[in-house]
């Protein structure tokens, strides 16, 4: 029997819950590391874990930094497309992909604007230290698992008659 869901697409509340799921868990946690993480203290967790307060000019592992006014921009234009995209009939995996992928921008892009000392001059908030990988937040993670449930929602949509 057919899924009336899956004929008409995933409901965009489902996206628009994740958003907000997403920047309110992101902001809440990095307003926790900025003050139990401050002057250069450390919290191990379990094996090579730890939570560990660091501050992100630039993007992604730490590159091109100096230049987060043009990369939040960059952002915030990824955004406004995500969003006018959602407007578009998409599979369950695709809204979530892009409701993870809005939210974690966001929360970036929240750092960017507010915890600097000038329009988009912040540095994005990152703590979680795995040691042997860029230390990074939960708006990086919802990125990243964002963007791969859109690839694999790409591949689905392309293997399906």
């Amino acid at each position: 029997m057919n899924d009336p869901r899956t004929q008409n697409g995933a409901p965009k509340s489902i996206a628009f819950i994740l958003i907000l799921i997403i920047v309110a868990f992101d902001q809440l946690t990095k307003h926790w590391a900025l003050g139990s993480l401050n002057d250069g203290k450390t919290i191990d967790i379990f094996w090579t874990l730890r939570f560990n307060l660091v501050f992100n000019s630039g993007m992604a592992f730490s590159q091109g930094q100096g230049v987060g006014r043009v990369i939040g921009l960059l952002a915030v234009c990824v955004v406004i497309g995500l969003l006018i995209s959602l407007r578009k009939t998409m599979s369950l995996q695709t809204t979530i992909g892009t409701g993870l992928l809005i939210g974690g921008a966001i929360g970036n892009i929240l750092d960017r604007l507010f915890r600097g000392d000038g329009w988009m001059r912040g540095a994005v908030v990152d703590f979680i230290d795995l040691q042997w990988f860029p230390v990074f937040n939960i708006a990086d993670s919802a990125v990243t698992i964002g963007a791969a449930c859109l690839i694999f929602g790409a591949f689905n949509a392309r293997v399906r008659p």
